[in-house]
């Protein structure tokens, strides 16, 4: 579904992502992992659109993104979520996620539609995380974990076929990770998933593929059961949580 061919992004004298090519596909969870600097949240920016790269590729379903906006990848069917909480949390849980439909489909419509549509396609997305009984709530009353899954219910509310989740746990503890997880598994069933995340439990819970970065490099890629085998991954990065 998206594929980055030869992607590399470059600050000044410093390369963040060098010559970086991976593949994304529905019913796949793709985790990437790496240690602090390894530049998975360049990664994350440049297959969203919000840095454009030095070099290499961007295909989405067999058409070049490369040099589509934000917007436009939004539309063409890729979404996100932020390290950071990037929500208002004083409106309601229904409102935050009707306007993220809002912007993905209000002037496609006709202006009879152009009510009613965002808050259908808001309240099916906040059906699919678990939300739906707090859709009149505020969001600022939400728990922590409840807000990740706010998020990408308005990831979900663009209906993209790529969802990139950008550590969606951080923050977290056990009780809010649970439901998360849970939702990270259901979610890869359609849709291809790319998740960032330092919780080394979760993702050899929930990847069926995983990527390794070092010093904006591919270290490592494969099944969860080759990456904790790899003496090379041990060594520069997991060290005894594959033991």
């Amino acid at each position: 579904m998206m594929e980055a061919r030869g992607l590399s992004r470059r600050f000044g004298g410093l390369l963040a992502v060098a010559d970086l090519s991976l593949t994304l596909r529905v019913g796949e969870l793709h985790a990437v992992i790496g240690p602090n600097g390894a530049g998975k949240s360049t990664l994350v920016n440049l297959l969203a659109g919000e840095l454009a790269p030095t070099q290499g590729t961007i295909w989405l379903d067999g058409a070049d993104i490369t040099d589509f906006s934000v917007g436009q990848r939004a539309k063409a069917g890729v979404g996100r979520t932020f390290q950071r909480t990037n929500l208002m949390l004083n409106m309601t849980v229904l409102e935050n996620v009707r306007l993220a439909a809002q912007a993905s489909c209000g002037g496609m419509l006709r202006r009879a539609a152009r009510v009613q549509a965002p808050i259908v396609a808001a309240r099916e997305a906040l059906r699919r995380v678990g939300l739906d009984p707090t859709g009149d709530a505020l969001a600022r009353t939400l728990s922590h974990g409840q807000l990740r899954q706010l998020e990408i219910a308005m990831a979900l509310a663009g209906q993209p076929r790529v969802l990139l989740l950008d550590e969606p746990l951080a923050g977290s503890g056990a009780e809010d990770a649970e439901p998360l997880v849970a939702l990270m598994r259901k979610l890869s069933r359609e849709h291809a998933v790319l998740l960032v995340e330092h919780d080394m439990d979760v993702v050899f819970a929930v990847a069926d593929v995983i990527t390794v970065m070092v010093d904006g490099r591919v270290l490592a890629h494969g099944m969860p059961a080759e990456i904790r085998a790899s003496a090379a991954v041990r060594d520069a990065y997991l060290g005894h949580v594959v033991a």
